[in-house]
């Protein structure tokens, strides 16, 4: 199991845990602390890259937000409205 692996189920882990005034959910860590979670001194595109795919696996989407990171469940997105091919056309075309 790598480095990213256990942190991603570390992650899945505090996302069922009771903290910050909620039970269960998203929430957000800095980038000393996911410094800290993967044991580097420095975060490097790739070490997010490698700890967003596994996050992925576990069911969690991490987003990088530059000055911290948001842990969110993949399911939060299941239900979000799709774009039609109409829509884009119109986005994309200006209208």
């Amino acid at each position: 199991m790598t480095v990213f692996q256990i942190a991603a189920q570390q992650l899945a882990g505090l996302y069922g845990k009771n903290f910050g005034g909620k039970a269960t959910g998203r929430y957000r860590l800095s980038s000393k602390q996911v410094k800290e979670l993967l044991g580097r001194k420095r975060l490097y595109a790739d070490d997010i890259d490698q700890l967003t795919r596994a996050a992925l696996e576990e069911g969690l989407v991490l987003i990088d937000m530059d000055s911290f990171f948001v842990v969110l469940s993949a399911n939060a997105f299941v239900n979000y409205r799709r774009v039609s091919a109409e829509a884009l056309a119109a986005a994309m075309s200006g209208k």
